[in-house]
């Protein structure tokens, strides 16, 4: 007898993350809500310390990696074994709090025709600050999470944003797959950013629930500002920027995206990470003709209008450079019709 679905899968993508799956992993065996399957994937990781599931007191199913495959293609590698209606990513170093599931199940039934949801991540130092509340992309290309290390206690209604941060993030499976998840050629770093823009091209709106919470502590596994960081986020960011940029929009702001790396280059003697970030836009652009191919396919089966996908974008620049919030009202609407495949974001060209 086949055993029924379950509602949810939940993803978690482990890489010499043994000093927190435990605990990640704890938080879900304590969830209030139960129709769930948990799926780990090892990705390769040298510590061996992500093997011990028959310790941590649940159930979950381990795959394993002969290599790193990183965290695009580790996620999208699970997402095809997932049998739920919906993937929840959860990264290593994230804590679910109990109600986690429960708060986004109650969302599903709340927000009809919404494919798309965000948590509310606190950051784990200090749980009275948030680690982020949403990604939010301003049309210079650059991407942050609203609200990081602003007052937890200002989250206090759902709101609709960009798109969510992976590290704790609901997706629907079958648009998740429909959109060819992960750009796995990313590897780390923007590629939840990239997927959150071409679902809203392809007509999809994503809403950041309040009281889905997780603690996380952010950066724990690949290091903040290390040069493994430095180069995935500046060649990613031109990667995303040339993929999901719409029409005139694209034409307009290119030349200030290249003034931006103009002055990377300039600076990164002085910052003291010059050699990195030119390897990053040197092999950003060495990719140039696959990207343009993959841009084309993503802007054919573009299902949103410019100006819808513009407005979506955060055009205030305090709010870019002060990392603020920039949530909008919830609109009532369903979305239209399902969305066709794009079929080009498994290749490595």
């Amino acid at each position: 007898m086949v055993a029924r679905a379950p509602l949810i899968s939940v993803l978690v993508v482990a890489y010499k993350s043994g000093a927190y799956l435990p605990r990640c992993l704890a938080a879900l065996a304590a969830q209030t809500f139960r129709d769930f399957e948990v799926l780990v994937l090892d990705n390769a990781s040298p510590d061996g310390a992500e093997t011990g599931l028959d310790d941590l007191g649940i159930a979950a199913e381990l795959v394993r990696s002969p290599e790193n495959i990183g965290f695009a293609a580790g996620n999208n590698l699970l997402a095809r074994q997932a049998r739920g209606t919906w993937l929840a990513l959860l990264n290593p170093d994230a804590f679910a709090e109990p109600d986690w599931l429960q708060a986004f199940a109650d969302a599903v039934a709340r927000y009809n025709g919404i494919s798309v949801f965000g948590s509310t991540q606190l950051l784990e130092s200090d749980p009275a600050l948030l680690d982020g509340a949403g990604d939010h992309y301003s049309p210079l290309g650059l991407a942050w999470r609203g609200d990081r290390l602003h007052p937890a206690a200002g989250m206090t209604e759902d709101a609709e944003v960009m798109g969510p941060c992976a590290a704790a993030a609901f997706y629907r499976r079958d648009v998740f797959q429909r959109v060819g998840g992960f750009s796995e050629p990313f590897f780390c770093y923007y590629e939840d950013v990239d997927l959150g823009l071409r679902l809203r091209l392809a007509g999809e709106r994503c809403i950041q629930l309040s009281g889905a919470r997780v603690r996380h502590v952010a950066s724990a596994i690949s290091g903040q500002n290390s040069d493994f960081s430095r180069y995935h986020i500046t060649r990613n960011r031109i990667w995303t920027f040339l993929r999901t940029m719409p029409g005139p929009a694209f034409h307009l702001f290119l030349p200030v995206l290249l003034a931006q790396l103009g002055l990377i280059v300039l600076l990164g003697p002085i910052r003291g990470d010059g050699a990195v970030r030119v390897r990053a836009i040197r092999d950003a652009f060495a990719a140039f003709p696959a990207v343009m191919r993959q841009r084309r396919v993503i802007q054919t089966g573009r299902r949103t209008g410019v100006v819808a996908f513009l407005a979506a974008l955060s055009w205030n620049p305090l709010k870019l450079f002060g990392s603020r919030g920039d949530r909008r009202p919830i609109r009532r609407e369903n979305r239209a019709g399902p969305i066709p495949p794009t079929g080009v974001e498994h290749a490595t060209d």
